[in-house]
């Protein structure tokens, strides 16, 4: 627990800091280095003789997809219908995800068996991810350079709160657990204390960070999708490292496991509340 904490105290004001203070270009390619992580790691799900052949159709699909959606700060701006579909691909994926994770194990006979198909879960896990995350920190950066990053730490700080929530409430109350056979901890009572701490996180920092909603009800729902969301999306991870057999994705942050174990709620909070956010 305590290099968890210590780890938790480096990396968070590290964080922080590039969120805010990195230039548009220096953001996006740090981001690529983290999920290219993202995706070594996820090479141990998938059934190949090597980890690094393994790595290489998501690298290049990853690389690729540079081409095909536009990545300088006025076409971010102007977001086209490529950054609308890996949006919505990214959206659709979590919803599915999610269903998987919900119904395992009966769900694993659909996709256990196929390397193919464990390919491209990474590929839907962590690219629109990358996407939707570069596509809000260049949000309005032309007249705020700052609104962009506000738009992102909104999102981590929402997850966050919810993550808290949830642990303290279903300490304090958990009784009726959400999916046993992936993640006995989690429970009903902890998911509704995750999105109550969310929203009351959501009210005050969109206000502090001036984000712009419609009304208070749109900044409910897309909280509360956006919440639920992320709670499935650590359930998702979790059932691929147990079909798997491995408990940490890495040991590459101390006290914390791997990349994955650290961003998983992150990477389906971010299309969703992209797409939400943006669309809407």
């Amino acid at each position: 627990m305590k290099q968890r904490i210590i780890t938790a105290l480096i990396l968070a004001p590290l964080v922080i800091l590039g969120i805010f203070e990195l230039s548009l270009a220096t953001f996006i390619l740090s981001l690529f280095v983290i999920t290219l992580l993202g995706y070594w790691e996820w090479t141990q799900f998938v059934e190949s003789k090597s980890r690094y052949l393994a790595l290489v159709p998501t690298v290049a699909i990853s690389v690729a997809s540079f081409a095909l959606i536009p990545f300088d700060a006025f076409s971010l701006n102007h977001l086209s219908s490529a950054h609308f579909a890996v949006l919505a691909i990214g959206s659709v994926w979590w919803v599915i995800a999610s269903g998987l994770a919900v119904t395992y194990p009966k769900s694993t006979s659909a996709w256990q068996g196929s390397s193919l198909l464990r390919h491209c879960f990474g590929i839907l896990t962590l690219l629109p991810f990358f996407w939707s995350v570069v596509i809000l920190r260049a949000n309005g950066i032309d007249q705020d350079p700052y609104h962009g990053a506000k738009l992102v730490m909104f999102v981590c700080l929402l997850v966050w709160a919810a993550d808290s929530g949830a642990y303290f409430a279903g300490k304090s109350f958990g009784k009726r657990k959400m999916a046993p056979a992936v993640s006995p901890n989690k429970t009903i009572e902890g998911l509704i204390g995750g999105i109550i701490t969310a929203l009351i996180v959501a009210w005050i920092f969109a206000g502090l960070f001036d984000i712009q909603f419609t009304s208070p009800i749109q900044m409910i729902a897309i909280t509360l999708i956006t919440v639920v969301i992320s709670v499935l999306g650590d359930l998702v991870e979790s059932m691929f490292k147990r079909v798997s057999g491995i408990k940490d994705s890495s040991n590459l942050i101390p006290g914390h496991g791997g990349i994955l174990d650290r961003i998983d709620s992150l990477t389906a909070a971010f299309p969703v509340f992209a797409l939400l956010y943006l669309a809407f």
